[in-house]
């Protein structure tokens, strides 16, 4: 059965095709002895279409807590009993200082997240109205500002914004154990309504949920159809107070061989590895290896991320190109 799958899998890298659901089910059950295969066709795809260039990007969390949404993983929503500071959309003023800082960054993409269902009307102009203001030849402008009507989308395109973040987080039948206050179909709305907008779609999610590896390769798939662009892979960091404080956390080969299938299962997105990549411990290198084309650095939301320096460094070891 695995010479079968692995002659299925080196074949579709080989082609530039994705992997049927079998075989991204035995990417995920893969034995330890399997991976080098399984790593070398992600590489491959991975080369074929993005070449040996990694992008690199940076969020700026704007607005933080009191959100009414109840998902289980998430140290903002207000049903639970966390330390996270709570503050109000931030000023004009420091939007437009915090990109100028990015812009020091080697990083290409520029992202300002907001909690909260949806932002409000009046912060939606606010930030449109720093995007008109400042620009920047090589840093583009980001936002993940919750669930969206089309016409707000359209007016954030107008300004210049080039990527609209939005996740699904995971397959649409393990949602409803996640999130209770809003549906799958209203996130998946969002989605389209930003691609019909005329703007890039980041779109992934987050894994160690408590999800199955069928469930892994549905959410894998449902991406593959909604053709996105860039996909964020998070890695649960399970924070005291959530409804998923005691979560086991994700084995380091597991986040690799995730990776690698949603690589192989959407062989041209940018594959980005956000949230939990210090799961990785000595492995957090062989995230390109095994497929990833891009990873966040800096700051995240409510918990802190490596060290830039230490990260660049990382990837000057590995020869790989990023913007400078």
């Amino acid at each position: 059965m695995g010479k079968a799958e692995l002659k299925a899998i080196r074949q579709a890298a080989e082609n530039g095709e994705p992997i049927s659901g079998e075989a991204a089910l035995y990417v995920l059950g893969s034995p330890t002895a399997d991976l080098p295969e399984i790593f070398a066709a992600a590489s491959t795809v991975r080369q074929r279409f993005l070449g040996n260039r990694v992008s690199l990007c940076s969020i700026l969390s704007a607005q933080s807590g009191a959100c009414s949404e109840d998902c289980a993983f998430c140290a903002q929503a207000s049903c639970h009993n966390t330390e996270v500071e709570v503050r109000p959309l931030c000023s004009r003023e420091a939007m437009a200082q915090a990109f100028d800082e990015a812009a020091q960054l080697p990083v290409t993409h520029f992202g300002v997240v907001t909690s909260g269902c949806a932002l409000s009307s009046e912060g939606v102009e606010q930030l449109c109205g720093v995007i008109e203001e400042k620009h920047n030849p090589r840093l583009d402008w980001c936002a993940s500002l919750g669930c969206l009507d089309y016409d707000q989308l359209c007016r954030l395109k107008a300004s210049g914004l080039k990527r609209f973040h939005h996740n699904l987080e995971t397959a649409p039948g393990f949602f409803p154990q996640i999130c209770s206050t809003h549906s799958y179909d209203i996130r998946l709305e969002t989605v389209r309504n930003a691609k019909r907008a005329g703007l890039e779609v980041c779109c992934g999610g987050i894994f160690g949920l408590g999800e199955t590896i069928e469930q892994r390769v549905e959410f894998a798939r449902v991406l593959a159809r909604e053709e996105i662009e860039s996909i964020p892979l998070n890695f649960l960091i399970p924070i005291p107070g959530t409804r998923l404080e005691k979560m086991e956390i994700l084995k380091p080969l597991d986040i690799l061989r995730i990776v690698s299938m949603f690589r192989l299962t959407n062989p041209r997105a940018e594959l980005k590895v956000c949230a939990g990549r210090v799961h990785l411990g000595d492995l957090q290198s062989m995230i390109f290896l095994a497929g990833a084309s891009s990873m966040m650095i800096g700051h995240l939301l409510t918990v802190a991320g490596r060290g830039v320096e230490q990260d660049l460094k990382m990837l000057d070891d590995l020869e790989v190109q990023y913007e400078l």
